[in-house]
C-alpha cells in the first residue's frame, strides 16, 4: 500500500502504513475502535477520561506557546550555571528554519480523537440517555474549542478538520491534504464550537462543587470569555479586530463565572496537592504518583549546585535542601530574570509563594540573583520521596476577575474593583497602600497586563497576554517597551509583526503540499 504521509494525525498515518489495503475494512482495534468499542455507557465515559488525559498528555503547550515568549526568563546560562533550553523561543528569534515547534505541536492527533468522539456520541450510541448525550457533547466541543483556538492564537489560520474517514475504510491520502482556513474562517469555526459546548449546557447552572480535572460549563465560560476576547482585539493578517460587540459576549460569559468562585486568602494553598478541588480552581490537568508527573523539576535546583553555593536573603550561605526536594531537582533548565522579580513588593505574598530567591555572593548583588520557581513543587509520596505532582491549573477564578478587568477597560467601564480583588489577596494588610485607582485606558491596561504577569507566573499566561492587550494607540503591547522586563525595549519591533504568530516548519511543510507558510515568515 502507497505510504500515506500524513502532516495531521500521525495516528493515522501509521495505521495506513501498517496495514494492507483489504485490512481497512476490518474494524480498528485500538483504544476507539469503531467495531470493538462504543458499545455501552461505560466504555463512553472511559473514552471521555481518555479526552482529559489527552490533554493532559498535551500540558507543556500552555506553558511553551503561553508564556515562554513572554521576556519574564533567562537565556543562555542560569545562576546556577547550568545551560538553559529554548533560547531561541525565550529571545523570539523564530524563522521558516527555526520554528521552535513542528507538526502543528502534535494537536491534531488529539482533535482526531475528540472528533471521533464527537461523531460517535452524537449520532449513534442509542444506550444513552438525552441529558447523559447533552453533557458529553458539552465536554467534547469544549475540547475541540480549545484545541483550535491555541493553534488559531499560535498559528492564525490552520487547517480545520472534523472527520474521521481513516475508520470508514475510503481514506486516500489525498483526504489528508487540507489547506490553511483563512484567520476569519478559523475564528468564525471557534466561536461555533464554543457555542454548542454552551448551548449543550443549557439549563445547567454554573456550580463550584464539582471535581475541577473535569470539563465543566465554567470552563466552557471561561474558555469563551477568552475566544472572544481575543477576537475583540487581536488583528492579524486575514483577520480583523471585532471590538465592542465580541467584548459584550466575553462579559456576559464572565458574568456567569464572578461571584460563583472564590479567592484562596493563602496564594501558595492553591497550587498544594493536598489542595487540589478547592474554591478558586476552575478547571486543572490532574497529575498524581505513579500516574503523571509535571515538569516542574526543570525549573528547580539540584543539591550539588545549590546547598553550601548560594547565599539566602539573610546573607548566610543556605546549608540545606531548602525545598526538601530530595535529590529530585532535574537540571536546572529553567529561569526567571532579576527584572521580573523585583516588580514584586516584599507584602505581596505571592513573591515568596511562586518564587525561593538566592545569590551568588554574601552581599546580596542584584548581578548574583538567581531564583527556583515553586509553583509545581508537589509532594512527598508514600515512600517519602518528592514527586511533581501538583496539578496544572488552566483556568482560576483570579483569571475570570482580572479577565473582567480587562473586558471592562475596553469597553470603556471601571475596572478598578476586579484589581482590586486580587491585589487585596495578595498584599493582604498592607493593602490599602497598594490598591489600584481607577485612570486612563492604557494605564489601566498595563495595570492589568502587570497584575497578571505575578498571579499567572508558569500558567501559561504571558505571551498570549502581552499579544492580545493595547497600548493607547491600540497597538499590541508586545510592541511596547513598558509591559517588558526591563522597561527598555520591547519583546518584538513593530517591524516584525509576524512574530505574533508562529511560523511552520518545513517537515509539516513539505507533507502537505497544499499548505502555505505563515504569512511573514516566506
Amino acid at each position: 500500500m502507497k505510504k500515506i504521509a500524513n502532516h495531521i494525525v500521525l495516528w493515522i498515518a501509521s495505521i495506513v502504513v501498517l496495514m494492507s489495503c483489504d485490512s481497512l475494512n476490518l474494524a480498528p482495534e485500538d483504544y476507539f475502535g469503531s467495531g470493538n468499542f462504543w458499545k455501552n455507557e461505560a466504555q463512553v465515559n472511559g473514552a471521555l477520561i481518555g479526552l482529559h488525559g489527552n490533554l493532559r498528555d498535551s500540558y507543556f503547550m500552555f506553558y511553551h506557546l503561553g508564556e515562554m515568549r513572554g521576556g519574564t526568563q533567562r537565556v543562555g546560562t542560569s545562576s546556577l550555571n547550568t545551560s538553559l533550553d529554548y533560547a531561541n523561543e525565550r529571545s523570539n528569534l523564530l524563522d521558516k528554519d527555526r520554528t521552535g515547534i513542528r507538526n502543528w505541536y502534535g494537536l491534531y492527533d488529539n482533535l482526531f480523537q475528540v472528533n471521533h468522539f464527537i461523531d460517535q456520541v452524537e449520532n449513534k450510541c442509542a444506550f444513552l440517555s438525552d441529558e447523559n448525550r447533552k453533557n458529553l457533547l458539552a465536554q467534547a466541543y469544549g475540547f475541540r474549542a480549545l484545541y483550535y483556538f491555541m493553534l488559531y492564537k499560535t498559528y492564525g489560520g490552520v487547517p480545520i478538520v472534523t472527520e474521521t474517514e481513516i475508520l470508514n475504510g475510503k481514506a486516500t491520502a489525498e483526504k489528508f491534504y487540507v489547506e490553511r482556513a483563512t484567520p476569519q474562517a478559523t475564528m468564525e469555526f471557534i466561536k461555533k464550537d464554543i457555542l454548542k459546548s454552551e448551548e449543550y449546557y443549557a439549563g445547567k447552572t454554573v456550580s463550584n462543587n464539582y471535581p475541577k480535572m473535569m470539563w465543566s460549563k465554567a470552563a466552557t465560560l471561561m474558555l469563551k470569555a477568552e475566544i472572544y476576547l481575543w477576537a475583540a482585539k487581536v488583528s492579524i493578517n486575514g483577520y480583523t479586530a471585532t471590538g465592542t460587540d465580541d467584548l459584550k459576549v466575553a462579559k456576559t460569559a464572565l458574568n456567569e463565572v464572578v461571584g460563583k468562585f472564590e479567592l484562596l486568602k493563602d496564594f501558595g494553598s492553591i497550587f498544594s496537592t493536598s489542595n487540589r478541588n478547592n474554591k478558586e480552581l476552575i478547571f486543572t490537568l490532574h497529575f498524581a504518583d505513579r500516574e503523571a508527573t509535571n515538569n516542574a523539576g526543570t525549573f528547580l535546583y539540584q543539591d550539588a549546585v545549590f546547598i553550601n553555593q548560594v547565599y539566602g536573603r539573610n546573607g548566610k550561605k543556605i546549608e540545606k535542601d531548602t525545598l526538601t526536594l530530595k535529590g529530585t531537582g532535574g537540571v536546572f533548565r529553567s529561569e526567571y530574570i532579576y527584572d521580573f522579580w523585583k516588580t514584586y513588593d516584599a507584602a505581596d505574598q505571592r513573591r515568596d509563594a511562586t518564587f525561593l530567591e538566592y545569590y551568588g555572593d554574601s552581599l546580596l548583588t542584584a548581578s548574583k540573583f538567581g531564583c527556583v520557581m515553586k509553583k509545581g513543587v508537589g509532594s512527598i509520596n508514600a515512600n517519602n520521596n518528592r514527586v511533581y505532582d501538583a496539578d496544572v491549573i488552566i483556568y482560576r477564578y483570579a483569571d475570570a476577575l482580572l479577565m473582567m478587568a480587562e473586558v471592562s477597560n475596553g469597553l470603556g467601564e471601571p475596572c478598578a474593583d476586579y484589581i482590586n480583588q486580587v491585589r487585596k489577596r495578595a498584599y493582604g494588610k498592607h493593602y490599602e497602600e497598594h490598591s489600584y485607582k481607577e485612570s486612563d485606558f492604557a494605564t489601566n491596561e498595563l495595570a492589568i497586563l502587570h497584575e497578571r504577569d505575578k498571579e499567572f507566573v508558569w500558567e501559561g499566561k504571558r505571551w498570549f497576554d502581552v499579544v492580545r492587550m493595547h497600548d493607547a494607540s491600540k497597538n499590541s503591547l508586545a510592541f511596547s517597551a513598558s509591559a517588558n522586563y526591563p522597561a527598555s525595549s520591547p519583546l518584538i519591533n513593530v517591524s516584525e509583526k509576524h512574530k505574533l504568530l508562529w511560523p511552520l516548519d518545513i517537515n509539516t511543510m513539505n507533507i502537505n503540499p497544499l499548505l502555505k507558510q505563515t504569512p511573514g515568515y516566506e
